[in-house]
């Protein structure tokens, strides 16, 4: 498996398919590479260079102890970008990964980055403050960890069904869907998980979004029940100077698979639109 060893001896799984602009994909919690596999596809067929890689605790990544925060996050994607050279690359992020793009910006600047996607992202904060009163209680969260700790198989099972609005009426989730999610997730580590919980919902993206020059590019449902738009995609249009937010009429959060072909078809003509 194509690996890259960091200087804390972590080791981060990638994916590099395709010739052609590279497009850089972050995935969600607490999924792996493959949830990005539709879009890689995709996007390998239309003839670009196509990178995933699992986050650390994640996947087929090392299960570290340490560093399981949005800072080491960024640093992981900027020593994978750096190693593979890549230049005038389009970032994609969902979800957990959202945050992780904005905050490797934030770090790095935007010299290796043409345009940003941010697809169901947790930018600007996810938790309710004073100053995010549109923000979820800590008690969500609390009740996220608790399930972890308690039953994670059954938890990541029970999950997909907001995920992916199987709660919805008409909804129609398949069985092998919800396995998919339910698999990717006892891949990762049970302890960089948990972290990862505090690293999603607590982390204040705004700076980060704020040092964001290039065409970027919101996605988000508007019947989001992990991440709901008002305190996410809606703040994060505001942030982002020349922000486009396509907001997906009765959109869940696990989109980039319920509606692969609209996500898709808006991400390309993003990707070939000339800057404003």
């Amino acid at each position: 498996m194509p690996t890259i060893k960091l200087n804390d001896s972590t080791t981060i799984y990638y994916k590099d398919w395709g010739t052609g602009q590279p497009i850089v994909f972050s995935h969600g919690w607490p999924l792996t590479a493959d949830a990005w596999d539709d879009q890689m596809l995709f996007f390998g067929q239309q003839g670009f260079r196509v990178i995933a890689h699992d986050r650390r605790g994640h996947g087929r990544s090392s299960q570290s102890w340490e560093g399981n925060e949005m800072d080491t996050y960024a640093d992981d994607l900027g020593s994978l970008v750096a190693m593979l050279n890549v230049k005038d690359a389009i970032f994609v992020g969902h979800s957990t990964g959202g945050g992780e793009v904005a905050r490797y910006i934030g770090r790095n600047g935007t010299k290796r980055v043409g345009k940003v996607v941010l697809i169901g992202a947790v930018t600007p904060l996810m938790l309710k403050t004073p100053g995010n009163p549109a923000g979820l209680s800590m008690d969500v969260f609390d009740g996220i960890r608790a399930g972890v700790q308690a039953d994670r198989s059954q938890f990541f099972k029970d999950l997909t069904t907001p995920f992916y609005g199987a709660n919805r009426p008409g909804a129609k989730v398949s069985q092998g869907l919800r396995d998919s999610f339910w698999m990717q997730g006892m891949m990762g580590g049970m302890k960089p998980q948990y972290d990862c919980i505090k690293a999603f919902s607590e982390t204040d993206f705004t700076d980060d979004l704020k040092k964001i020059d290039k065409p970027t590019l919101l996605l988000h449902g508007d019947d989001d029940q992990i991440v709901p738009i008002a305190a996410s995609a809606q703040r994060t249009a505001k942030l982002v100077k020349n922000a486009k937010l396509i907001v997906y009429k009765g959109g869940d959060h696990g989109m980039c698979a319920t509606h692969k072909d609209k996500v898709n078809k808006d991400i390309l003509e993003f990707i070939k639109s000339k800057a404003e």
